[in-house]
Protein backbone atom coordinates (compact mmCIF):
# COMPACT_ATOMS: atom_id res chain seq x y z
CA UNK A 1 0.00 0.00 0.00
CA UNK A 2 1.39 3.40 -0.83
CA UNK A 3 1.70 6.03 1.85
CA UNK A 4 0.31 9.55 1.59
CA UNK A 5 2.52 11.78 -0.48
CA UNK A 6 4.03 8.96 -2.52
CA UNK A 7 3.22 8.38 -6.13
CA UNK A 8 2.64 5.10 -7.88
CA UNK A 9 0.25 2.21 -7.57
CA UNK A 10 -0.15 0.55 -4.18
CA UNK A 11 2.36 -2.16 -3.37
CA UNK A 12 0.94 -5.61 -3.94
CA UNK A 13 -1.92 -4.42 -6.16
CA UNK A 14 -0.92 -6.61 -9.09
CA UNK A 15 -0.01 -9.80 -7.23
CA UNK A 16 -2.83 -9.46 -4.69
CA UNK A 17 -5.39 -8.81 -7.42
CA UNK A 18 -4.19 -11.74 -9.50
CA UNK A 19 -4.51 -14.05 -6.48
CA UNK A 20 -7.98 -12.70 -5.62
CA UNK A 21 -9.22 -12.94 -9.21
CA UNK A 22 -7.91 -16.51 -9.49
CA UNK A 23 -9.45 -17.70 -6.24
CA UNK A 24 -12.65 -15.76 -6.88
CA UNK A 25 -13.00 -17.51 -10.22
CA UNK A 26 -12.36 -20.92 -8.62
CA UNK A 27 -14.93 -20.22 -5.90
CA UNK A 28 -17.57 -19.38 -8.53
CA UNK A 29 -16.76 -22.17 -11.01
CA UNK A 30 -16.49 -24.98 -8.47
CA UNK A 31 -19.40 -24.03 -6.22
CA UNK A 32 -22.08 -23.22 -8.79
CA UNK A 33 -22.21 -26.72 -10.30
CA UNK A 34 -24.82 -28.22 -7.98
CA UNK A 35 -27.49 -25.66 -8.79
CA UNK A 36 -30.38 -26.46 -11.14
CA UNK A 37 -30.00 -25.50 -14.79
CA UNK A 38 -29.43 -22.89 -16.15
CA UNK A 39 -27.79 -21.38 -13.04
CA UNK A 40 -24.43 -23.16 -13.20
CA UNK A 41 -23.88 -21.91 -16.74
CA UNK A 42 -25.16 -18.41 -15.95
CA UNK A 43 -22.98 -18.04 -12.84
CA UNK A 44 -19.91 -19.53 -14.49
CA UNK A 45 -20.19 -17.29 -17.55
CA UNK A 46 -20.81 -14.25 -15.33
CA UNK A 47 -17.84 -15.19 -13.11
CA UNK A 48 -15.53 -15.60 -16.10
CA UNK A 49 -16.73 -12.31 -17.58
CA UNK A 50 -16.17 -10.44 -14.31
CA UNK A 51 -12.72 -12.04 -13.95
CA UNK A 52 -11.81 -11.01 -17.52
CA UNK A 53 -12.98 -7.43 -16.94
CA UNK A 54 -11.01 -7.23 -13.70
CA UNK A 55 -7.91 -8.55 -15.47
CA UNK A 56 -8.27 -5.86 -18.14
CA UNK A 57 -8.62 -3.22 -15.44
CA UNK A 58 -5.59 -4.60 -13.62
CA UNK A 59 -3.43 -4.55 -16.76
CA UNK A 60 -4.48 -0.95 -17.38
CA UNK A 61 -3.65 0.03 -13.79
CA UNK A 62 -0.28 -1.75 -13.94
CA UNK A 63 0.65 -0.02 -17.19
CA UNK A 64 -0.44 3.39 -15.95
CA UNK A 65 2.03 3.67 -13.08
CA UNK A 66 4.95 1.82 -11.56
CA UNK A 67 4.72 0.67 -7.93
CA UNK A 68 5.07 3.41 -5.32
CA UNK A 69 8.68 4.29 -4.50
CA UNK A 70 10.27 1.74 -2.19
CA UNK A 71 7.29 -0.59 -2.42
CA UNK A 72 8.21 -3.76 -4.27
CA UNK A 73 5.30 -5.82 -5.58
CA UNK A 74 6.25 -8.99 -3.74
CA UNK A 75 7.76 -7.45 -0.60
CA UNK A 76 4.85 -8.53 1.59
CA UNK A 77 5.33 -12.16 0.61
CA UNK A 78 8.85 -12.10 2.07
CA UNK A 79 7.59 -11.14 5.53
CA UNK A 80 7.90 -13.99 8.05
CA UNK A 81 4.55 -13.02 9.57
CA UNK A 82 2.87 -13.64 6.21
CA UNK A 83 4.19 -17.20 6.17
CA UNK A 84 3.00 -17.75 9.76
CA UNK A 85 -0.52 -16.66 8.73
CA UNK A 86 -0.42 -18.97 5.71
CA UNK A 87 0.88 -21.91 7.76
CA UNK A 88 -1.88 -21.47 10.36
CA UNK A 89 -4.42 -21.19 7.54
CA UNK A 90 -3.19 -24.44 5.96
CA UNK A 91 -3.34 -26.35 9.26
CA UNK A 92 -6.85 -25.06 10.03
CA UNK A 93 -8.06 -25.61 6.49
CA UNK A 94 -6.84 -29.16 5.97
CA UNK A 95 -7.33 -30.26 9.58
CA UNK A 96 -10.88 -28.96 9.59
CA UNK A 97 -11.66 -30.50 6.20
CA UNK A 98 -10.38 -33.86 7.44
CA UNK A 99 -12.72 -33.69 10.42
CA UNK A 100 -15.68 -32.45 8.34
CA UNK A 101 -15.26 -35.07 5.62
CA UNK A 102 -13.90 -38.08 7.48
CA UNK A 103 -15.17 -37.79 11.06
CA UNK A 104 -18.43 -35.87 10.77
CA UNK A 105 -19.22 -37.05 7.23
CA UNK A 106 -20.61 -33.63 6.27
CA UNK A 107 -18.96 -32.78 2.93
CA UNK A 108 -21.84 -30.41 2.13
CA UNK A 109 -20.35 -27.87 4.56
CA UNK A 110 -16.74 -28.18 3.40
CA UNK A 111 -16.93 -24.94 1.39
CA UNK A 112 -18.42 -23.16 4.41
CA UNK A 113 -15.34 -24.21 6.41
CA UNK A 114 -13.05 -23.01 3.61
CA UNK A 115 -14.84 -19.64 3.62
CA UNK A 116 -14.46 -19.27 7.40
CA UNK A 117 -10.77 -20.17 7.39
CA UNK A 118 -9.92 -18.00 4.39
CA UNK A 119 -11.96 -15.18 5.88
CA UNK A 120 -10.14 -15.38 9.21
CA UNK A 121 -6.78 -15.48 7.44
CA UNK A 122 -7.55 -12.07 5.91
CA UNK A 123 -7.62 -10.56 9.41
CA UNK A 124 -4.03 -11.74 9.84
CA UNK A 125 -3.03 -10.39 6.45
CA UNK A 126 -4.70 -7.07 7.23
CA UNK A 127 -2.50 -6.73 10.31
CA UNK A 128 0.70 -7.93 8.62
CA UNK A 129 0.30 -5.74 5.54
CA UNK A 130 -1.56 -2.84 7.19
CA UNK A 131 -4.40 -3.15 4.69
CA UNK A 132 -7.69 -2.17 6.39
CA UNK A 133 -9.76 -3.39 3.42
CA UNK A 134 -8.73 -6.95 4.30
CA UNK A 135 -10.58 -6.62 7.61
CA UNK A 136 -13.76 -6.03 5.62
CA UNK A 137 -13.03 -8.87 3.23
CA UNK A 138 -12.25 -11.17 6.15
CA UNK A 139 -15.49 -10.21 7.89
CA UNK A 140 -17.57 -10.78 4.74
CA UNK A 141 -15.98 -14.13 3.91
CA UNK A 142 -16.22 -15.36 7.50
CA UNK A 143 -19.88 -14.31 7.62
CA UNK A 144 -20.54 -16.11 4.33
CA UNK A 145 -18.94 -19.24 5.78
CA UNK A 146 -21.09 -19.04 8.90
CA UNK A 147 -24.12 -18.41 6.68
CA UNK A 148 -23.26 -21.60 4.79
CA UNK A 149 -23.23 -23.60 8.03
CA UNK A 150 -26.58 -22.06 8.99
CA UNK A 151 -27.98 -22.80 5.53
CA UNK A 152 -27.09 -26.45 6.02
CA UNK A 153 -28.39 -26.50 9.60
CA UNK A 154 -31.77 -25.23 8.39
CA UNK A 155 -32.07 -27.89 5.69
CA UNK A 156 -30.13 -26.46 2.77
CA UNK A 157 -28.33 -28.91 0.53
CA UNK A 158 -24.75 -28.79 -0.73
CA UNK A 159 -25.78 -26.63 -3.71
CA UNK A 160 -27.31 -24.02 -1.40
CA UNK A 161 -24.22 -24.00 0.82
CA UNK A 162 -22.04 -23.72 -2.29
CA UNK A 163 -24.04 -20.76 -3.53
CA UNK A 164 -23.92 -18.91 -0.22
CA UNK A 165 -20.39 -19.69 0.92
CA UNK A 166 -18.64 -20.47 -2.37
CA UNK A 167 -20.14 -18.22 -5.01
CA UNK A 168 -20.63 -15.54 -2.35
CA UNK A 169 -16.91 -15.61 -1.48
CA UNK A 170 -16.01 -15.43 -5.16
CA UNK A 171 -18.15 -12.31 -5.48
CA UNK A 172 -16.52 -10.83 -2.35
CA UNK A 173 -13.04 -11.38 -3.80
CA UNK A 174 -14.09 -9.85 -7.11
CA UNK A 175 -15.59 -6.83 -5.32
CA UNK A 176 -12.39 -6.33 -3.33
CA UNK A 177 -10.32 -6.24 -6.51
CA UNK A 178 -12.79 -3.84 -8.13
CA UNK A 179 -12.54 -1.50 -5.12
CA UNK A 180 -8.73 -1.68 -5.13
CA UNK A 181 -8.65 -0.85 -8.84
CA UNK A 182 -11.11 2.00 -8.30
CA UNK A 183 -8.90 3.40 -5.54
CA UNK A 184 -5.77 3.05 -7.68
CA UNK A 185 -7.52 4.83 -10.56
CA UNK A 186 -8.83 7.64 -8.36
CA UNK A 187 -5.36 8.09 -6.84
CA UNK A 188 -4.02 8.40 -10.40
CA UNK A 189 -6.75 10.87 -11.39
CA UNK A 190 -7.61 12.82 -8.23
CA UNK A 191 -10.86 14.75 -8.30
CA UNK A 192 -10.74 18.46 -7.65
Amino acid sequence: MSTPGTRGRPSGLVIGSLVAISFGTVFVLVNSGGLPAPWPLVLRVAGLLVAALLLVGLVRAARREAPAAGAGEAAGFMDRRYWIVVALEAVALFGGLAVINNVLDRPAVAVAWVAVVVGVHFFGLAAVWRMPRYHWLGAVMTALGVAGFLTHAFGGDAAAVGLVSGVGCGAALFATVALALRDATSAHHPTT
